[in-house]
Order: C-alpha cells, then sequence, then structure tokens
C-alpha cells in the first residue's frame, strides 16, 4: 500500500483586515495593518490601548442566524464561518448517497481555540456578581467551551469522525492541522476539517496580558506597533478571528475532481521543556520542531523557499526563532524568504497557526510572499530576509509555517506545491 498523500482542497479566513480568504489576503499583499484602537471596550486604565479588531464579520453571511448566534460566543462563530468558506471552496460532499461522497464516519473535525469563549465568560460572570448567578444564561457553558467549536462544525456537515479541540497556546491551531494530517496519514479518516478560532479581545485579555509587559504600547502609532524583527519592537498586539482548512486523502480528492490548493507535506510538535513563556536558549527546541518537520516532509533544507515565521514582535521570540532558523537551515538561511504576517494582523493566539497556513497555502498559489511591514530598524540580532515592508513577487516550491506557544510548545507545517 503506498504512503497516502494528504492534500488542501479549502480554506477559511478571517482577520482584522477582512472577513473572507481574498479580502484578508489583499490585505497582506497590499502591506496594510489591521491594527487600531480597541473599540469593545474602554482600555484607558490599561497600558495597551490598541488590538487587531475584527470589524466586518456578518454571520448571516455564512448560514449563523440570529438566534442562533445568542446561544454562541463569538469565537465558535468565526470557526463556523470559516469553516462554511473552506466547505464552500472545497465542496467536500460528506454522505455515501453523493456522488464521491465521503462516509461520515470518516471525516474529522479538529478545531481549538487558546483561550476560547472568554467574553461569554466575562459577561457572565459579571451578571452573576450584579443579579446572582441563578440568573445565568442557560446557554453560558456551551458557549464557552472550546470544543462547542468543532461540535458545531460536525453538526453542521454531518461530519461523525474524530471531533475534539486541542488546547496549546499560540501554537494550538498548527497543532489541529498536524493532528488532522496525522489522523489521514495513517488510514483513521480521509477527510478532516481543521484549524482555530479566537475572539480575545475583551477586557480580562487584554488586561493580563498588559500586565506580564507582554504587549505593545505604541498607542499613538497602533499601525506601526507590531513590528516583528524590528529592533525597535516592544511587544506583540492582540489580533482575533480564524482560520480553518479542508484536508483530503489525494485519491479521493483527485477521483471526485477537487481542485487541489497544495499538500500538506509535513508536521512536527514538541516542546523546549524550559520555561512558562520565554522560548528555550538559541531556540534549542524550535529548531528541534524545524528539523523534525523537514524530516517528516522528507524535504532537505534547501528546498524551503518561505517561511511564514511565528514573529511576534517580542524582543525574545523574534531573536530566539531567528537564531533556530539559521540553526536549521545554515548557509540557506540567507536566501530564504522569512516574513511575519502578524506585522498586519496581529497575533491571533489559538487562530494564529491555521491563519498563517492559509496564507501559506496562498503564497504556493500565488507566487507571491506576503511582507514584514514596519521593517524599519536592522537588528543585529535578526539579520536574515524578512520580506521588509513590501510583498515579493516569486515562485516557491515548499513553505514553512512556525507557531510557538506559551508553556514551550512548538508546532511545524510544511506546505508544498501540488504536484
Amino acid at each position: 500500500m503506498s504512503e497516502r498523500r494528504v492534500v488542501i482542497t479549502g480554506t477559511g479566513l478571517i482577520t482584522a483586515l477582512g472577513t473572507g480568504v481574498e479580502k484578508s489576503w489583499q490585505g497582506l499583499v497590499q502591506g496594510r495593518s489591521g491594527i487600531g484602537p480597541i473599540s469593545r471596550f474602554a482600555p484607558d486604565k490599561l497600558d495597551t490601548r490598541i488590538a487587531g479588531e475584527v470589524k466586518d464579520f456578518n454571520g448571516e453571511e455564512y448560514g449563523i442566524d440570529r438566534r442562533e448566534a445568542r446561544r454562541m460566543d463569538l469565537f465558535a462563530q468565526y470557526a463556523m464561518a470559516t469553516a462554511e468558506m473552506a466547505m464552500r471552496e472545497s465542496g467536500l460532499p460528506i454522505g455515501t448517497d453523493k456522488p464521491h461522497g465521503y462516509d461520515p464516519t470518516r471525516v474529522g473535525v479538529i478545531v481549538g481555540s487558546g483561550i476560547g469563549g472568554i467574553s461569554s465568560l466575562e459577561e457572565q460572570h459579571k451578571k452573576g456578581l450584579e443579579k446572582g448567578f441563578d440568573r445565568l444564561s442557560p446557554f453560558f457553558i456551551i458557549q464557552m467551551i472550546i470544543n462547542m467549536a468543532p461540535g458545531l462544525i460536525s453538526i453542521r456537515y454531518g461530519a461523525k469522525g474524530p471531533n475534539w479541540s486541542p488546547v496549546s497556546a499560540c501554537a494550538t491551531s498548527a497543532h489541529a492541522i498536524g493532528e488532522g494530517w496525522k489522523s489521514i496519514k495513517v488510514g483513521e479518516t480521509d477527510a478532516v476539517i481543521c484549524g482555530g478560532a479566537e475572539a480575545s479581545v475583551t477586557p480580562l485579555s487584554v488586561g493580563g496580558f498588559s500586565v506580564m509587559k507582554a504587549l505593545s504600547t505604541r498607542n499613538d502609532e497602533p499601525q506601526r506597533a507590531s513590528r516583528p524583527f524590528d529592533r525597535e519592537r516592544d511587544g506583540f498586539v492582540m489580533g482575533e478571528g480564524a482560520g480553518m482548512l479542508v484536508l483530503e486523502e489525494y485519491e479521493h480528492a483527485r477521483k471526485r475532481g477537487a481542485n487541489i490548493l497544495a499538500e500538506l507535506v509535513g508536521y512536527a510538535a514538541n516542546s523546549d521543556a524550559h520555561h512558562q513563556t520565554a522560548p528555550a536558549p538559541e531556540g534549542e527546541g524550535a529548531a528541534r520542531c524545524m528539523r523534525l518537520a523537514l524530516q517528516s516532509a522528507k524535504l532537505n533544507p534547501e528546498q524551503i523557499g518561505y517561511i511564514n515565521a511565528h514573529g511576534t514582535s517580542t524582543p525574545y521570540n523574534d531573536a530566539n526563532e531567528t537564531k533556530a532558523i539559521k540553526t536549521v537551515f545554515g548557509d540557506h538561511a540567507k536566501k530564504l524568504a522569512v516574513s511575519s504576517t502578524k506585522s498586519m494582523t496581529g497575533h491571533m493566539l489559538g487562530a494564529a497557526g491555521a491563519a498563517e497556513a492559509v496564507v501559506a497555502v496562498k503564497a504556493l498559489t500565488h507566487n507571491l510572499l506576503p511582507p514584514t511591514i514596519n521593517y524599519e530598524n536592522p537588528d543585529p540580532e535578526c539579520d536574515l530576509d524578512y520580506v521588509p515592508n513590501q510583498a515579493r513577487e516569486v515562485r516557491v516550491d515548499a513553505v514553512m509555517s512556525n507557531s510557538f506557544g506559551f508553556g514551550g510548545t512548538n508546532a511545524v507545517l510544511v506546505f508544498h506545491r501540488f504536484k
């Protein structure tokens, strides 16, 4: 039996640059920033008062009616909407009564979130304190729990295979995609809807990250605040949204005539085992994870043409990721294009890996690499080609996407132009 290949046939994306894959993609390649003053609440007492908010979302366009929306936290609505985008693009047929339809018991849904329904938690806690905890919404628990996102997606499409949520901070949705890939590779499933969603621009979330001094305080210049790899970077900027992929076993996708966008060829996950928030010295864990991903993909370092970096705009992360890339790629590191789209979207936390996976696929299909904007002051510790400030038209055949999270958790995905 030949090794099962895994291809991507559908994508969905919501970022601060817009709802929909094309809106976000066009914003990225134009080098636009989606960062601005926080409008969801009054952040006056916080050191950080900026974020990447989604401002054009309308769930009804993706089959979420108002009654249904009242029972769902915003993060789950983002997940549902991007799943619908990906399913529309893919045309994935679920049901043995359909031509080339997939057995529903062999279609999985793996969708995670770093924080989940925190806006519902804050709202209901406030209501409980003010009116009594017997007055909470009966939908509170299902609004809050993270696995409700894949649960709702599986219900909508009748996907009866594995259904679960990884929760691994900023590596969450990269893990979701990687585990979906593994599930198909080993024959557990034939298709998986996978990704992540986050809606954490809330007082508690922003306040928490702000007091730990993780966020940029460049409040007077919000669009210039997220500046990965720049010497003047002073912290990340909160973002929100969702990313989703439809993965399929290649032979079945080919037989049904699916439009194959790219192939997912490699995945690795590991741990720094070092510190709660700081990366391992010299990016040791990240380097090890990138090497494992290359081995998984059966590719040499020289075959990677572009890396969508984790690139958070924090002093430690960017310097250590740069060191890790140089460790793994050696002389080829200087020839690699490396960019951080967080410079435009902000850091989408648990949704970041999936959003950046969609970007990786678009880079392959459009022969266009999105830039790192706000790169103005070179840092001696960050001395790679970060595709500064302008998109670059170039053909690459293999792309790596890095995701690293608090707790020392790492995930790396490798995508290849479909052959």
